[in-house]
């Protein structure tokens, strides 16, 4: 009989301690030691491990004789998600695709697994369930209008037994939903742990690479906000997607975090309804759909960049008198470092008393971005609120502003105004040493300026102008 032992290990890290702790000494976190019985094994490997380790074993090749053929890529048939993982799956990429719970992973790989059904006719798609029945799972498929012969389902959380049925069905697609509730039948450890966690990856990694399958694992995520279980799986996985919501839970944003075939700037945008996760292909709509036109104080729109989607976005700030000592800073979608700093350069350059004063910058839509583009919006928006002077709403700003007030180049300045334009905005407040390299005009009147005290002068005779008219 094989003698067992308790080791308390970190579910943060995968630190292991002979003996309870309240805080991990590794990554210094508290209550994380869960108690795990493992296996005691000699150092010497046993002989079916010693198999395992022959049979996966690789020739040394030279880096010119070594196969570099082109991946060959599957559209999914959703552009959102196609957009995210570079134009499509890839044979033998494993994708860990996290979020909270509710937020639609389940519905999203459902919607994947019909939509690839129906692109590769006849082709096994295994879709494997750990948290919930058959019937369940059926249920949601017919709600969302997902109904093929070459899908099949099994609710199973054995690891053994998932690759007992992979190895007879022989899916071209396996969906694992969700990975911390599969354990491995070796591991006495109950399911979710760390050790759990990375064996089972491991072995579905090992069965993707030999077979050239691709799987998707659907994992779930700690308060805050955290891949729930050890950091190593998001190493062992090719692709590691990130699911959050913004307005409201209205709008769901799919993020890669990692991405070994594909970009990992680009983001997707899904709206949840009734039959399932919409795509949002106008994202500046989206974002923008709530103004009406009419210019108020504290209000500038600016574009944004992800990856290689440009979105609208509106800059809203608040500046009251404050009534304590020390005046509050509070930013929503913007880092709040960041608009520290532009504070305290427009505190200099624009002498602009704010000591006094509480001061709350927030990007509408609930969206969360760190382009440096929007600084010159953020900053005159606190002005506009200030200064109770609105800005007239065919405006759009772009630029980064520096420590000293100048205001820097912006990438890609040709696509973000474009889009601003198709939107009906008349101009633009842009860098001035920008305007020069522009191939063509991109259907706005254009105002350059090189520091914020210009682009202050040019928005306020702007909105003394809309007044007067």
């Amino acid at each position: 009989m094989a003698r067992l032992k308790s080791l308390y290990r970190c579910q943060e890290c995968g630190y292991s301690a002979p003996k309870p702790m309240g805080q991990c000494p590794d990554c210094s976190a508290w209550n994380t030691m869960i108690e795990e019985v493992v296996e005691a094994r000699p150092a010497a490997l046993s002989g079916a491990a010693q198999r395992r380790l022959t049979e996966f074993s690789s020739q040394v090749v030279s880096l010119k004789d070594a196969p570099a053929d082109a991946e060959q890529r599957t559209g999914t048939g959703i552009g959102e998600f196609d957009r995210l993982l570079g134009g499509g799956v890839v044979p033998g990429q494993v994708s860990l695709l996290a979020g909270p719970p509710g937020i639609g992973k389940s519905t999203l790989m459902l919607q994947v697994a019909g939509s690839l059904a129906a692109s590769r006719p006849g082709e096994p798609i295994l879709y494997v369930s750990g948290e919930e029945s058959l019937r369940q799972v059926s249920a949601r498929a017919k709600r969302l209008g997902v109904q093929s012969e070459s899908i099949h389902l099994l609710a199973e959380t054995d690891l053994a037994k998932i690759l007992s049925v992979v190895s007879k069905v022989k899916p071209w697609l396996i969906i694992l939903d969700s990975v911390q509730t599969v354990f491995h039948p070796e591991l006495s450890s109950s399911p979710g742990t760390v050790a759990q966690v990375r064996e089972c990856a491991a072995e579905l990694l090992r069965a993707a690479k030999s077979t050239d399958a691709v799987v998707f694992l659907l994992g779930h995520v700690t308060k805050e906000g955290s891949l729930a279980g050890p950091k190593v799986l998001e190493h062992i996985v090719d692709t590691v997607l990130y699911f959050d919501t913004e307005r409201h839970d209205l709008l769901r944003v799919l993020r890669a975090q990692k991405n070994r075939f594909g970009p990992t700037d680009e983001i997707g945008l899904f709206e949840m309804g009734g039959q399932g996760l919409l795509e949002v292909g106008d994202a500046s709509r989206f974002f923008l759909a709530d103004r009406d036109g009419r210019p108020a104080p504290g209000r500038v729109p600016s574009v944004t960049l992800e990856g290689s989607r440009p979105m609208l976005v509106e800059v809203q700030a608040l500046v009251v008198h404050t009534k304590y000592p020390l005046p509050r800073r509070m930013a929503t979608g913007l880092d709040l470092n960041r608009v520290l700093v532009l504070l305290a350069a427009m505190e200099k350059h624009l002498r602009l008393r704010l000591e006094d004063r509480d001061v709350f910058v927030s990007l509408a839509g609930g969206l969360r971005i760190k382009d440096p583009a929007v600084d010159l919006a953020a900053c005159l928006a606190v002005l506009s609120s200030a200064r109770e002077a609105p800005i007239p709403s065919d405006w759009v700003m772009l630029g980064e502003v520096g420590l000293l007030g100048d205001v820097g180049r912006v990438p890609y300045l040709e696509t973000r105004l474009k889009e601003a334009a198709k939107a009906g905005f008349k101009r633009a407040l842009v860098p001035a040493r920008c305007i020069k390299e522009l191939s063509r005009k991109p259907g706005l009147e254009l105002v350059g300026v090189s520091d914020l005290e210009a682009a202050a002068a040019a928005v306020l005779s702007g909105s003394r102008q809309a007044s007067e008219s």
